[in-house]
């Protein structure tokens, strides 16, 4: 039998696995997707908020000629992490239930079925798209995830948000020779954008390179066009994609599934922010799962210090 069996091959779910080995532990981390599945499916051209040293796990220093590291740095780092460090993990490989039974976890997985005594939830956020609820959503020209802004070139995007995948999306596909729009429900592009983009947008609008709808829905979409809901009415835009940068939020149902108690309004996990256990003795949580739809809160640079927290508890109790 494991001590613990990590579901979810991020950051924090590689630094649980550092954590637990450096204890003398024994442990397996299964991951659905690839390593650091999430991150891998991040924009080709993503640059993180943090510095490199924020984003280190384990006290492994990351390396780094970037002020600010790319998602390629990132690959590399966590990458060399987990393979140095030979850490168990299993890629490829769902996690389907998990029951507690005489104080040990069975895990079923796509391949196999584990037993551990502990069990470790690290799954993030960004698998599932907030959805805009509208008609016409469910066209393939919608998209809720971005790669590279070069297919959209001499296209007419509409971007949908105000937050830093919204403004990136729109900044970036701009510059390859799309006609951008922006629709957002606030009076203002979000305060959370990236202190050195957050002038560009602004300024791209005051000019009328990228035009903006302010206070404003996507109310329709249609094959050719869509329609906005503006404060002077209803306007239909030419369209040719959609960029529906709305966010995204944990599987609430699995962790309903698992039995994990969610808050009545924002679906936040209940947990002891001291030890990250959970209502269910020996299950805990690590990373931006804790947030429930507040996936704001949490980052790799202030969560990374849940593993530590998890594997001192766990240490401690047995």
């Amino acid at each position: 039998m494991l001590d613990i069996l990590i579901i979810g091959g991020g950051p924090i779910g590689l630094a649980c696995g550092l954590a637990a080995q450096k204890a003398g532990l024994s442990f397996v981390i299964v991951e659905k997707g690839c390593l650091v599945n999430s991150l891998y499916n991040y924009p080709s051209t993503m640059t993180f908020f943090s510095t490199s040293e924020k984003l280190e796990i384990g006290g492994v220093p990351f390396v780094t000629v970037h002020n600010k590291p790319t998602r390629a740095d990132a690959l590399e780092y966590y990458r060399r992490v987990a393979l140095s460090n030979h850490l168990p993990i299993n890629l490829f490989e769902e996690v389907t239930n998990v029951t507690l039974h005489n104080g040990s976890y069975t895990i079923t997985t796509s391949k196999a079925t584990y037993q551990a005594k502990r069990v470790i939830l690290s799954t993030g956020f960004y698998d599932i798209a907030v959805n805009l609820d509208i008609p016409g959503e469910d066209l393939p020209k919608v998209k809720h995830y971005y790669q590279d802004p070069h297919f959209y070139t001499l296209q007419k995007v509409v971007v949908v948000g105000s937050s830093n995948s919204a403004i990136d999306v729109a900044l970036e596909t701009y510059r390859k020779g799309a006609e951008v729009t922006l629709v957002i429900r606030g009076s203002e592009v979000s305060s959370r954008v990236k202190y050195w983009v957050r002038p560009d947008i602004i300024n791209r609008i005051k000019e009328g390179s990228i035009k903006a709808y302010f206070n404003s829905n996507l109310q329709a979409i249609r094959q050719h066009e869509v329609d906005i809901q503006t404060p002077d009415g209803l306007v239909t835009v030419p369209n040719d994609y959609v960029m529906a940068m709305t966010g995204y939020k944990p599987n609430f149902d699995f962790l309903r599934k698992l039995g994990i108690v969610l808050s009545d309004d924002k679906f936040i996990p209940r947990y002891n922010s001291e030890t990250m256990e959970t209502n269910l003795p020996g299950l805990y949580l690590a990373g931006v799962v804790c947030g429930g739809l507040d996936t704001h809160l949490w980052f790799i640079e202030n969560s990374r210090i849940h593993a530590d927290m998890i594997i001192n508890d766990i240490v401690a109790k047995r």
